[in-house]
């Protein structure tokens, strides 16, 4: 355990630094350099980055009004963390200096290296590194983001102007959250990053490793097991280089929290791309997917696939069963949805018998429809109230035989309105059981319907495809932790944080 902590303390240089230092940080403001060492000085004039930062450039005698160094040696106090931002053929000089300074971890964002078929000046920097005890990230890499400390290397500027004159967000950064972002590459993270802060989804922290010539998945997966603001973690990988670790670390990572991965380089012209990308060798798709499926990752198929399970996973419990039911107002989509939980696997039984009574007993008192269906999917009509939506996710959701629930609120139908949508997360909040919901449509209405249903913990989609695949992964995710013996400890855990959020 004391190894464990040591190499956990080591990574943790990368996220929590005491001080960091900025080799290449610049004046010119089209510049990695100045972007990078900006991030990092506006984060502690916020009073978010607590550590101390140290521009280093042997041309200039301040940036942004702090005093720069000509090198790491000419530093006053310790450094913890250096940022590398020059030509690669300086590295190795940097590297030394960061060895004689005693640092922790260094992020070499320069590219050159072993994916260009430049590998013996990268074996040489990991040398020095490893005589020194020294950990790196990339090189070739976007480095890190810490959504809680601070901490911000993305060299890519938060806003542009356009040839207008105009001012636009182009690279936000996405407010606190659960998911952890872990890639191989760094312009898919950045894109994943806009996509999250773009729906309004938070990060925990962000990791480009570019080409692994030190820190791999496998230590990052182990990093991240302890770290408290992660709850689900998203990995894209291009290839695996130490297999028996990766499995060995993923198989105890997901025993707590999930991790969906995207394997790319599937096909021979995307292993190309990947040799020259990041000096990836892809391997066989087949290993991957079994190797994927025994640690107890989910392997989704795109990126929208992505995003929406860790929106589920992030949102809400995994299911304890396959058994799924459908409440609709909109009979098409029904099927549709219907149609796609069986081809993902799922079972979309017909409601029990003491279920269906009960549905019954509501037609006979006219608090819905009698011609509505009800035997699943529960299609409640263009009829629908909020008070339907209401009485009939509590009948769904008392069904013992029923292990999740789909809801596909179309908001065009005359007499419903908004309040279903807290009158549903009332009901789902005194069940263990997963929900989610879709309102297909872009127009203000739908947008705003989809909203609200997140902000209340009810992951939504805009197409009942979508819902039926991210409950899919709450499908899977619960069979997975089942067969491992660990669903129960995870649902204590969950339902706790559960009940904290809905404390504040």
């Amino acid at each position: 355990m004391k190894v464990l902590e040591a190499s956990i303390k080591k990574l943790d240089a990368f996220f929590n630094p005491q001080s960091v230092a900025i080799v290449g940080a610049t004046k010119k403001i089209s510049k990695a350099g100045h972007v990078i060492f900006k991030n990092f000085v506006e984060n502690k004039r916020r009073g978010v980055f607590k550590g101390e930062v140290y521009p280093v450039n042997p041309h200039e005698d301040y940036i942004l009004g702090f005093p720069c160094y000509p090198t790491l040696t000419k530093i006053p106090g310790e450094v913890e963390l250096v940022v590398i931002v020059v030509p690669a053929n300086v590295v190795p000089e940097i590297m030394k200096d960061a060895a004689a300074k005693k640092v922790k971890a260094v992020v070499i964002i320069s590219s050159g290296f072993g994916e260009v078929g430049n590998q013996e000046l990268e074996r040489e920097v990991v040398n020095i590194a490893r005589n020194a005890g020294i950990r790196i990230l990339g090189p070739n890499c976007l480095g890190v983001y810490d959504s809680k400390t601070g901490v911000d290397m993305l060299f890519l500027p938060e806003t542009k102007i356009l040839t207008t004159g105009e001012e636009v967000v182009a690279t936000p950064r996405p407010m606190m959250g659960k998911i952890a972002v872990v890639t191989q590459s760094g312009a898919f993270g950045v894109s994943a990053l806009d996509y999250l802060a773009g729906r309004q989804m938070g990060v925990s922290k962000f990791v480009s490793f570019g080409n692994k010539s030190d820190v791999d998945e496998a230590e990052m997966l182990n990093y991240l097991l302890y770290d408290e603001a992660t709850k689900v973690i998203l990995l894209y990988v291009e290839d695996v280089k130490n297999g028996r670790a990766f499995i060995e670390t993923a198989s105890k990572v997901t025993c707590k929290k999930p991790i969906i991965a995207i394997k790319a380089g599937k096909t021979e012209a995307g292993a190309r791309a990947a040799a020259s990308h990041t000096g990836a060798i892809a391997g066989s798709d087949h290993v991957y997917a079994a190797a994927f499926a025994q640690a107890g990752i989910l392997r989704v198929r795109d990126m929208e696939e992505f995003f929406d399970a860790a929106k589920a996973l992030a949102m809400q419990p995994p299911a304890a069963g396959k058994n799924v039911a459908i409440i609709t107002d909109a009979g098409g989509p029904g099927i549709m949805a219907a149609d796609e939980c069986e081809l993902q696997g799922m079972v979309v039984k017909k409601l029990s018998e003491k279920t269906l009574q009960k549905f019954e007993k509501l037609k006979e008192e006219g608090k819905i429809p009698k011609f509505a269906a009800t035997h699943n999917p529960v299609d409640l009509t263009g009829s629908v109230t909020s008070e339907m939506y209401e009485l009939a996710a509590e009948l769904v959701f008392q069904d013992p035989e029923i292990h999740g629930v789909l809801l596909l609120g179309l908001h065009h139908t005359p007499a419903l309105q908004e309040d279903y949508i807290d009158r549903v997360a009332a009901v789902a909040n005194k069940y263990n059981k997963p929900i989610v919901a879709c309102d297909i449509g872009e127009t203000e209405m739908a947008l705003h319907v989809r909203s609200r249903f997140d902000k209340l913990g009810i992951p939504a989609y805009a197409s009942p495809e979508d819902a039926a695949r991210a409950m899919a992964a709450l499908v899977r995710y619960g069979s997975y932790l089942k067969k491992k013996g660990a669903y129960e400890e995870y649902m204590r855990g969950f339902l706790k944080e559960k009940r904290k959020s809905l404390l504040k």
